[in-house]
């Protein structure tokens, strides 16, 4: 039997009426450092009212600093984004900033970059489960001929969610509906997850066939969690960015050839595969993340938005051509944590706060992990990787 009284004791302060104070805050962090004896100075030093945190987190007790830089000036030549953007990097990676700003610089002298977000969707993935195979299949057929009234029951829930078409897979007894929704300037997940259950409750209310389960996930949608479905028919945004170098530049900035990098470039394709990896480039991963922090994004999301393709060609001149797409880009401009005091102001550097920008703040993310891929691949093709790590990072005694 437990103890209620230790049960009481052991259990983080909480106000029922009003738990986002400084004061509860300050008593969280009291607790802790009664049970640890760890040191919280630095974490309870925030300048923002705790009042504007409900929706992003629970039991607020102090932040997270993580240092800031900005790289830049980024050249963006957008459908969207067009001009020259310094970009917050919130990241506690010695030489990372140092290298994204050495790829802006080339894109820079280049002409700058050209960006297109080529499909723009968020998905649910219900389960259905039939009696047999030719159940699911006739419910398959009762989906498409009643898409109309589908949709407009799962748009009875959302202003900005649009139920775009539901795409279907099957196996065995069982159908998945993968539900595709435009979502305006959010990143969607919990406007899509709200809409289509609403969809699917008028669905079964209608009583199908030889129905003998409903679930609303499983794990088809791989919400936070890379998948080749989504790296093919994309979830979020599928952007891309490309440009092409003239040769004496890569000899004069990156010190090295178009020559040498589209040979390096079929090494790293062939080890990639050989390694199973869900990205041929080198690290998409660090740009986004960086980006995500400063800019209030769900870090989560790098699990997707980091899986992606980089393509390089080699012209009869000796100029580079070379693209990154990112086909399951989730980013947001408006919604969840964009809203925050210091994410607002980072997303106000690049002109991407509130309605209207996210396909431009999609553009800008693409840029700049083009600019961090020239970087790092000519950094190890002309024997730099390290040596910068020595000057700027984690290898400094």
């Amino acid at each position: 039997m437990s103890n209620n009284k230790n049960d009481d004791a052991n259990k983080l302060p909480r106000d029922a009426s009003n738990d986002y104070t400084r004061e509860m805050a300050q008593a969280r962090r009291t607790f802790i450092v009664k049970k640890t004896g760890a040191d919280l100075t630095h974490v309870s030093s925030f300048s923002f009212d705790p009042s504007v945190l409900p929706g992003n987190i629970e039991s607020f007790s102090g932040v997270a600093q993580v240092p800031l830089g900005f790289a830049g000036p980024l050249p963006v030549r957008g459908e969207f984004a067009q001009g020259d953007f310094f970009v917050p990097m919130a990241t506690t990676e010695g030489t990372l900033l140092a290298s994204y700003n050495r790829g802006m610089r080339l894109a820079r002298a280049a002409g700058g970059i050209t960006c297109t977000v080529i499909d723009d969707a968020m998905q649910r993935a219900p389960i259905f489960v039939f009696e047999n195979a030719r159940y699911a299949r006739d419910f398959g057929e009762w989906v498409k001929k009643n898409f109309a009234q589908i949709k407009a029951s799962a748009e009875e829930t959302t202003r900005s969610g649009k139920l775009r078409d539901i795409e279907q897979y099957s196996q065995g007894k069982m159908r998945w509906l993968r539900f595709n929704f435009t979502t305006g300037d959010a990143a969607g997940q919990n406007m899509v997850s709200k809409a289509t259950r609403h969809a699917c409750q008028w669905m079964l209310d209608q009583n199908p066939a030889g129905l003998e389960h409903f679930s609303l996930a499983a794990n088809f949608d791989t919400d936070k969690k890379h998948s080749a479905l989504n790296s093919l028919h994309s979830r979020g945004k599928r952007v891309v960015a490309e440009i092409t170098l003239p040769a004496t530049l890569l000899k004069d900035i990156m010190h090295t050839s178009g020559e040498a990098l589209f040979r390096q470039r079929q090494l790293s394709n062939m080890g990639a595969m050989m390694a199973g990896s869900v990205n041929n480039g080198a690290h998409f991963a660090n740009g986004l993340t960086a980006m995500f922090i400063a800019c209030g994004q769900d870090v989560a999301n790098i699990a997707e938005s980091s899986a992606g393709y980089v393509f390089g060609e080699l012209k009869e001149n000796g100029d580079y051509y070379f693209s990154v797409t990112i086909p399951s880009l989730i980013v947001a401009s408006y919604g969840g944590g964009t809203a925050l005091p210091t994410q607002r102001e980072c997303l106000e550097v690049l002109d991407c706060y509130g309605e209207g920008k996210a396909k431009k703040f999609a553009e800008i993310c693409a840029a700049v992990v083009l600019c961090g891929e020239l970087s790092l691949s000519s950094a190890i093709v002309s024997d730099q990787w390290v040596s910068s790590h020595d000057q700027y990072g984690r290898n400094r005694k």
